[in-house]
């Protein structure tokens, strides 16, 4: 038998790990002495170390170890155990991709641009929108939309966030907008004006601190965005105003917004 430096040495791990397997019940002493407590190991015990250690090394728990080798496991077990463990280092790996993409782009812009575009991929929150949709020659014209809205809604609309979604009709001549306010829940209202809800998908997410008239360049820098980072819009815009003026200003510097794009992997 070996004493437990012996066996540190021979196995190529620290004292102390071989310790801490022993008070985690992976790996115990073939021999405790009574007297001074100290641990002594067989080479036969090796085999298992050495699995524990690959197994530790591939990223399973040590929960997990300890549960395959007491209750013994198949070859086909095994590598069923190695698939999942794989499908989740591959899902890492995609993850970090996507970091690394992300810190590269920031880069790339505070070089370019001064400051980087801190865009964020979430879910949204479901919602009821309570709106009217109407083709506008231009984005400042949905304005116009508005008033139908809040004359039903009335006192009630206070309560509400005011949201602009941007439909795209395959007419470039034309620009479809809904113009509305959202809700937790639905609020009954008559046609023209309809409630309906907003579901929860997956957005990109921008928050702009500033006027309406800045917004070109936003969308441009969105977009670029989307392209370098692999998303691709698949929804309809939204601008939901979290801080706005009344009358509405466009040039107005202190307004709010939160720019969405649905969003999917290109």
């Amino acid at each position: 038998m070996f004493g437990i430096g012996e066996f540190s040495r021979l196995a190529r791990i620290s004292v102390k790990t071989l310790r801490y397997y022993d008070e985690a019940q992976l790996l115990q002493p073939a021999y405790v002495a009574r007297e001074t407590g100290y641990r002594y190991y067989r080479a036969s015990q090796l085999p298992r170390l050495n699995r524990i250690l690959i197994l530790k090394e591939l990223g399973f728990s040590l929960e997990q170890i300890a549960s395959a080798l007491q209750q013994g496991v198949t070859q086909q077990e095994l590598q069923g155990m190695l698939r999942l463990r794989r499908a989740e280092q591959q899902t890492k790996v995609e993850q970090e991709s996507s970091r690394l993409a992300a810190i590269e782009l920031m880069i790339e812009q505070i070089a370019r641009e001064g400051t980087p575009l801190e865009v964020v991929i979430k879910e949204s929150a479901p919602a009821w929108v309570v709106s009217v949709r109407g083709i506008v020659q231009s984005y400042p014209e949905i304005g116009r939309l508005y008033p139908e809205v809040y004359g039903q809604l009335g006192a009630r609309a206070m309560q509400g966030t005011p949201i602009a979604i941007w439909h795209d009709n395959g007419n470039q001549a034309d620009i479809q907008a809904e113009a509305g306010v959202l809700f937790a829940e639905p609020v009954p209202v008559s046609s023209p004006v309809e409630c309906h809800p907003l579901p929860a998908v997956r957005v990109a997410s921008f928050v702009h601190h500033g006027s309406f008239q800045q917004f070109k360049g936003v969308y441009e820098r969105l977009t670029r965005w989307m392209e370098d980072t692999g998303w691709r819009p698949s929804g309809p815009c939204r601008e939901i105003y979290l801080h706005i003026g009344n009358p509405v200003n466009q040039d107005d510097e202190s307004y709010v917004t939160e720019i969405q794009f649905p969003v999917e992997k290109a």
